[in-house]
C-alpha cells in the first residue's frame, strides 16, 4: 500500500508556499476556521487542490494559541465544533465538485481525543454518522485507530514526518531541542524505515514499531517544502540507470 504523505495547509502561509508544498503531498489537511482559516481561504486551497489532483481533508482545531492550547470542551460542544468546521469544508468541496476525503484533528484536540475516551467516542462517532465516507486520519497505535476499527469507521493511521518521537510513543514537545526534524536526509531515511516495517527511530535510538498508512508534514516547518520534495523521492525509490 503506497504511503499517503499528508501536509497541513490554509494556515496563514502565503499562496505560493500553499502550491509549493500542494505539488509534493498527495493528500493536505486544510484548516477549517478554529485555529485557522476562512471561507475564503478554505476555497482558494480546495480549488488548488482540484487542479493539482490532491486530496482534501479537513483539519478543525480550537480557537487561541494556534490551536494548541488546554483543551476544555464538552462531548456536546466538540460535536458541534465538528459539525460545523467540517460541514464548512464539506459544504465548499460539494460546490466544487471535490470529495472530502478525510478529517484530521488539529493540535491539541487530535491528542485530547487519545487521551479522553468519551470525546474520542464523539469523534468517531461524529465524523462516521456525518461524513462516513471520508476516513479519519489518528495516531499510529492510538485509541482513536483502535475505536474506529470497533465501530467500524474507517481510520488511516499516521505517524508524524517532522516530528521527533520518544520511546514511549509520545511526541517532543516543540519547545524542547530537537523536537523538529529540518533535515531532508533525516525525511527520507523516516520514509524509507516505515516502508520497509522498521518502524521509526526515537530519540533514546529504540524503535517505535509504527505501522502508518500516511504521513504528516506541517507547513510551517522550516524547510517543509525541502522536506516533502525529500519524501516524495524517498518514496518513488532509486532511480535506475539507463
Amino acid at each position: 500500500m503506497q504511503l499517503d504523505l499528508n501536509c497541513d495547509l490554509g494556515e496563514g502561509e502565503p499562496v505560493a508556499r500553499t502550491r509549493a508544498l500542494m505539488r509534493h503531498a498527495t493528500s493536505v489537511n486544510l484548516a477549517s476556521g478554529g485555529h485557522a482559516g476562512d471561507a475564503v481561504i478554505m476555497e482558494r486551497c480546495v480549488l488548488l487542490a482540484r487542479e493539482l489532483g490532491v486530496r482534501v481533508g479537513a483539519h478543525p482545531g480550537v480557537a487561541g494559541n494556534f490551536g494548541r492550547g488546554e483543551v476544555k470542551l464538552t462531548v456536546k460542544e466538540f460535536q458541534t465544533l465538528l459539525l460545523h468546521q467540517v460541514g464548512a469544508l464539506h459544504r465548499l468541496t460539494e460546490v466544487h465538485r471535490v470529495r472530502l476525503h478525510h478529517v484530521k484533528l488539529h493540535g491539541s484536540l487530535y491528542h485530547a481525543v487519545e487521551r479522553d475516551a468519551a470525546l474520542g467516542r464523539c469523534y468517531v462517532e461524529t465524523v462516521g454518522g456525518w461524513f462516513g465516507g471520508s476516513p479519519i486520519y489518528a495516531l499510529a497505535g492510538g485509541q482513536v485507530a483502535a475505536l474506529g476499527r470497533r465501530l467500524g469507521v474507517v481510520v488511516w493511521e499516521e505517524a508524524f514526518a517532522d516530528r521527533a518521537y520518544r520511546s514511549d510513543g509520545s511526541l517532543v514537545p516543540r519547545e524542547e531541542p530537537g523536537a523538529l526534524l529540518t533535515r531532508p536526509a533525516e525525511i527520507a531515511g523516516r520514509v524509507r524505515d516505515l516502508i520497509a516495517g522498521q518502524g521509526i527511530l526515537t530519540v533514546e535510538g529504540h524503535r517505535l514499531p509504527l505501522r502508518a498508512r500516511t504521513l504528516c508534514f506541517h507547513g510551517d516547518t522550516p524547510g517543509a517544502i525541502r522536506l516533502l520534495v525529500a519524501a516524495a523521492r524517498a518514496l518513488a525509490g532509486p532511480r535506475k540507470a539507463g
